[in-house]
């Protein structure tokens, strides 16, 4: 028979306990609050009602509502409070002195059948636990931040979790309309695991000013449709609760990936936690304030393109997805277009691609016809190299083979007047390979535009150790003309967005092939817990797991590092032809 958790404790009333009380208020439960002292009572009691407030205002609670809500919830400064609580949650500091002290306190107050749960985001439930004489009862609820928003729950079995109390703590967190994901007992359980690895090397990237917190931001946020970049996420977080949850997964994985960055203790020390403290990797207008406003760090409003080549009259060599994206983009925007491909045939059916392209959005009431016709006849479509010898800008965008671009630089070499930009849209390999193929480095820039190219605002502006300055100004002003957002890194596998993507789209494969989770339950925390638009198994199928993999090979080769040597079970998937989408099978079926 299900156990019935009519009464529930809640220990601790910071931001996660005050949101935990709220959940568990508004489905009818009766709840106990406890805090150390009268002021973190009023401190979670005014929390509690200022989100209840918030929830009126918004149409989501009436006043009635609120009133029955906050009349469920009582409040003390004793534990002996919770001698009757069918359940007991705990939401103190991530500290594991202090929740043993608190589990210890609370196993000798409470019902030898009352449930006990930790809310911790990384310590381990098995050691919480031990500190009770009834650690078949004791269980792992990572709610996320704010709690009463986001519906993803991780329920944590240790290996001698009592079943039927992992049974009973799922059905009662389906009653509360939250979505539980039931894994064992690991720092970082789901979400984190994965989230707080690609947001270290985010620092990382940060830290050997390999590009701006700015740039960084941005290149995820338009790149990937992340909600939030990297560094505001942390700011939004805390530093020091970042530091210690990858300083825990760290310890228990000696992952090097999972090790914190310096940096992080050195602001943590400075006492720049982020938004909790007014600074962090950005400043902001107060304590607690989400309002960013401008520092010493801060880059100009304008940047100086006064230095940038003038570009009326691009070349575009290629006939795939992104070079025909491409060509649309710069045509629609006024540019004279040379497209170049291997035989008039593929040039003719490239031209006819963007026109579909063109008819798609003229249907859609995104384009007028005359703009249709405007931005075609702007199109030229040719075969010979030679016929680009009067553009002002070459767009690259042919196989991602390095061998097939370096001939292409060495082409272009030969016939582009002197002060052509040469640009290649690589998304992983080095641009100064194809800069070394030229006579001309200093005129070859990487411009990675995301596919597909008429959509997504972001372009990687990679500029190698020979760029020239005026180069790099002219991409970016080129960019902010075509209304895309540039970002600007060095020539690194992977630039910013791969970079920091495919290691965690790695790490996802290697919890899935340790049998840790299951693919649509780590695919659900990441896309409920932390607001992606897609899970990661979902991603790799989209991508391709051959591009995938590809990719991965790349960083591992030139990062060296342990943690991005691909996923074995990837390499397998690739082998068996299971490549996505595109094949119809890959980490899931898909329909034919």
């Amino acid at each position: 028979m299900t156990r019935q958790f009519s009464t529930v404790g809640v220990v601790g009333l910071g931001t996660m306990g005050a949101g935990i009380a709220e959940v568990l208020a508004r489905t009818g439960v009766t709840v106990v609050a406890v805090d150390v002292d009268d002021a973190g009572l009023a401190r979670g009691r005014d929390h509690l009602e200022h989100s209840t407030d918030r929830a009126v205002a918004r149409g989501k609670l009436t006043a009635a509502e609120r009133d029955d809500l906050l009349s469920r919830i009582s409040y003390d400064t004793s534990l002996t409070a919770l001698a009757g609580a069918d359940l007991v949650v705990e939401a103190v500091p991530e500290r594991m002195g202090l929740k043993a002290a608190v589990f210890t306190e609370l196993d000798r107050i409470c019902r030898p059948d009352a449930v006990f749960a930790s809310n911790t985001s990384s310590l381990s439930i098995t050691e919480i636990g031990v500190h009770t004489g009834r650690p078949g009862k004791v269980v792992g609820l990572h709610f996320f931040n704010p709690a009463p928003v986001l519906r993803l729950v991780e329920v944590v079995r240790t290996v001698v979790t009592e079943p039927d109390v992992v049974a009973d703590v799922v059905a009662f967190v389906e009653g509360l309309g939250k979505a539980p994901v039931v894994i064992g007992d690991r720092a970082g359980f789901i979400a984190n695991a994965l989230l707080f690895g690609y947001l270290n090397h985010a620092v990382r990237m940060y830290e050997s000013r390999y590009a701006t917190r700015e740039d960084l931001d941005a290149a995820m946020r338009h790149g990937c449709g992340y909600p939030m970049g990297p560094l505001a996420l942390l700011d939004l977080i805390g530093l020091d609760t970042a530091y210690e949850i990858l300083d825990t997964m760290y310890h228990q994985s000696r992952n090097r990936l999972h090790a914190p960055a310096p940096l992080l203790k050195q602001m943590i020390t400075a006492g720049l936690l982020g938004r909790k403290s007014g600074r962090g990797f950005y400043t902001y207008d107060g304590t607690d304030s989400p309002v960013v406003v401008p520092d010493a760090l801060t880059p100009a409003a304008t940047s100086d393109t006064a230095a940038a080549r003038e570009v009326r009259r691009v070349g575009v060599i290629g006939t795939g997805t992104m070079a025909t994206g491409i060509v649309e983009v710069f045509a629609k925007r006024g540019y004279d277009v040379v497209l170049r491909a291997r035989s008039a045939d593929k040039a003719s059916a490239a031209v006819e691609k963007v026109r579909r392209s063109l008819e798609k959005a003229v249907s859609r009431g995104r384009l007028a016809e005359a703009d249709r016709d405007a931005a075609l006849a702007r199109v030229t479509p040719v075969v010979e190299f030679s016929d680009l010898a009067d553009c002002d800008l070459v767009v690259e965008a042919v196989a991602e083979e390095l061998s097939v671009k370096k001939d292409v630089f060495r082409e272009l070499d030969e016939v582009c007047k002197p002060g052509a930009v040469l640009a290649t849209t690589t998304s992983s390999l080095p641009v100064i390979e194809c800069a070394a193929a030229t006579g001309r480095p200093g005129d070859v820039v990487g411009l990675h535009f995301f596919n597909p190219a008429q959509v997504m605002k972001l372009v990687e502006v990679v500029e190698t150790i020979s760029t020239a300055a005026d180069v790099v100004a002219t991409a970016r002003r080129v960019c902010l003309d075509l209304g895309k957002v540039p970002v600007h890194c060095g020539d690194r596998a992977g630039f910013i967005v791969n970079a920091l993507l495919f290691p965690y789209l790695n790490d996802a494969v290697k919890m899935l092939e340790a049998h840790y989770a299951a693919a649509d339950d780590i695919d659900e925390a990441m896309k409920v817990g932390c607001s992606l638009p897609m899970g990661p198994f979902e991603l790799l199928d989209v991508v391709g797991l051959d591009v995938s993999l590809a990719i991965e090979r790349t960083l591992y080769l030139e990062f060296r590092e342990a943690g991005f040597s691909p996923a074995p079970l990837l390499e397998h998937l690739v082998k068996a032809g299971r490549l996505g989408r595109k094949t119809g099978k890959g980490f899931r079926d898909y329909a034919a």
